[in-house]
């Protein structure tokens, strides 16, 4: 047992980080795990899921601004599964840099309002993170947010705070950004969440299992709709998120496929997200196969049982003195690792990762 807590910052209080908060207080016990099911580890390298502290919140929503995050993370435009009730956690939520990170069309969409930006100054990042003795920030901002990113980075690397990167903003696989983690002392897992069921990694393992039984696969498609705020943001800003998901499929691929992934906004289905996945191809002799699935989840939860996993592998980064882009993880719980690997491979390395080997 680490006997430690991780302390960490969520930048970005919307539903993603109120699915993690509420899993964080859900799983207390492994009876409780084990009967719920949900986790991938319970102990992880002598981290317990109650061993994740959240001890302060990043958003520019006016509503959010001067919450307790148990208070925050209830409040619209968060719309997901409720799993259970959080007690205070005495964890302000700050007003955070705006940059690129709070778009027009995410703030008012259709005549609807979603949020109004706070009036307050925004805080010195850096100096919030040592204030809190912070250890680990959790990037979960809107897709496209390419500076206001790197400003919560750079705070990071000057804190010497460990980075989660959940969003497809290119950290953890970019060279320049790892070289200067390993200067910093920092580890980074990155980038953009392959959530615990999801489209891209179901798509993924329907792709590998058509090439390894000989299928030539000639056109797929993967839409995915939902009415959360991510959606609304995807359907304006999706470029990143459309790159990590095409390679996130055709990297554990031989053959280079045509893959178009695609997204909607569709209001009444709050954070439950509906996927379509099809692929053709052909078989022996030529013949032709098409299989089309529906997958249905709940989106929020679906990244929280990841990123429950990547904060803790980050703290034992850190405990090991680890810096720069931290392989492994990245690679089993992101969609664009530093380096692909097929998940059974991932899988592989992580377990090897945890244990020490």
């Amino acid at each position: 047992m680490s006997g430690k807590k991780i302390r960490l910052a969520l930048v970005g209080v919307g539903n993603c980080a109120a699915s993690l908060v509420q899993g964080i207080h859900y799983y207390k016990t492994q009876e409780i795990a084990e009967e719920a099911g949900g986790l991938m580890h319970f102990d992880l390298g002598g981290y317990k899921p109650n061993d994740i502290e959240v001890v302060v919140g990043f958003d520019v929503d006016s509503k959010k601004i001067g919450k307790d995050v148990s208070e925050a993370i209830l409040i619209p435009p968060n719309c997901t599964y409720k799993i259970c009730d959080v007690p205070f956690l005495d964890a302000p939520v700050v007003k955070g840099p705006v940059l690129d990170g709070a778009p027009e069309h995410l703030r008012h969409y259709y005549g609807k309002d979603y949020f109004v930006i706070g009036n307050e100054p925004e805080v010195d990042v850096e100096k919030v993170l040592k204030d809190y003795k912070v250890d680990i920030i959790l990037i979960n901002l809107p897709t496209g947010s390419y500076n206001a990113t790197r400003h919560y980075v750079k705070a990071a690397f000057a804190a010497k705070c460990g980075i989660v990167n959940g969003i497809p903003e290119l950290i953890a696989s970019c060279p320049e950004i790892s070289e200067e983690a390993k200067k910093a002392g920092v580890p980074i897992i990155g980038d953009d969440w392959k959530s615990q069921i999801g489209a891209t990694i179901v798509h993924r393992a329907l792709a590998k299992l058509f090439e390894d039984r000989g299928i030539k696969i000639t056109k797929s498609y993967q839409l995915n709709y939902a009415g959360n705020t991510d959606f609304i943001n995807l359907v304006m800003r999706g470029e990143t998120k459309h790159l990590t998901k095409h390679d996130a499929i055709t990297s554990i691929l031989k053959n280079d496929i045509p893959i178009a992934p695609g997204f909607a906004f569709v209001d009444n289905q709050d954070d439950v997200k509906t996927a379509c996945i099809q692929i053709e191809g052909k078989k022996f002799g030529g013949a032709p196969v098409k299989l089309e699935l529906k997958l249905e989840v709940v989106d929020s939860p679906n990244s929280a049982g990841v990123s429950i996993d990547a904060v803790r592998c980050c703290m034992i980064a850190m405990d090991r003195g680890e810096a720069g882009a931290i392989v492994a993880p990245s690679s089993y719980f992101m969609k664009h690792p530093p380096v692909q690997f097929t998940d059974s491979e991932s899988r592989e390395k992580l377990e090897k990762f945890i244990s020490g080997e």
